[in-house]
Formats: structure tokens, sequence, C-alpha cells
């Protein structure tokens, strides 16, 4: 893989925490709904993303595709639990109680299954993909 093809696709990396940064804060501070518990462990392993993921394309450091993939697994793990709590019925009802703002709640509900953790779950994905692909081409 060449050099311009990993730059590529850690921007890609990048420019997705970025989005989903500034999807959860436009949901937050602009639509107000207040975030749940799962949305809060999303966010704090979102959020260093943009930061660790600029420097790193800025370096051009690959050798943080194995620490982004690993907290991007963890919190695409919590976005898909959560996912299941929002749309499953055995999940959502064994939820433990999850705070002031019920983990159950769908503030959106696009095309009947985009919901806020379903987009979290989509951009740790990519990030997961794009940081897999850089580090299986390390060498």
């Amino acid at each position: 893989m060449s050099e311009k093809n990993k730059e590529s696709i850690l921007f890609t990396a990048w420019a997705t925490s970025v989005i989903a940064m500034f999807g959860s804060l436009y949901f937050s501070e602009i639509r107000q709904y207040e975030p749940c518990v799962l949305c809060w462990y999303q966010r704090i392993l979102m959020y260093p993303f943009v930061v660790i993921l600029g420097i790193a394309y800025i370096k051009k450091d690959y050798k943080i595709s194995l620490y982004s993939m690993i907290l991007s697994a963890i919190g695409g793990g919590i976005s898909f639990y959560h996912y299941l709590l929002q749309k499953v019925s055995f999940f959502a009802d064994n939820a433990p109680t999850c705070g002031r703002v019920p983990c159950t709640g769908q503030y959106i509900n696009w095309l009947g299954f985009i919901t806020i953790p379903f987009l979290a779950l989509t951009a740790f994905i990519i990030i997961f993909i794009c940081s897999l692909i850089i580090w299986k081409k390390r060498g």
C-alpha cells in the first residue's frame, strides 16, 4: 500500500471522528437532546479520536492504528449494546435504569432504524475498518 493511500485512509478515520463529534454536539447543544449515560460513554471514546487521529495524520504516524482499532472496537461494542436496548424488546425490557435520561429512549428514528447510537456505531465501524487496513499494511 502506498504512503498516499495510508494517508487517505487515516484522513478518512479522522474526518469520521470530526463528523461524529459535531453530530453529537448538534444533537445535544442545538436540538437540546440530553445524552443518556451510554451516550456519554460513547462520547468519551469518540472525542479523543479527533485529537489523536488528527495528530497522527499530521505526523504521518500510522502506529496509532492499533490503539484506534482497540478504542473503536470498545466504542462500537457500547454503541451496539445501546442500539440493542433501543430496538430489541428483550434488551429494553431487561435494561437497568440508566440515570435521568433512559437509554432506551429514541430522540431520532430515521427510516425506522437510524438512531443516535446507530450513527455512533457506524462511525466506530468506519474508524475500526480504516485502522485495521492501516495496521495490516503497516510494514
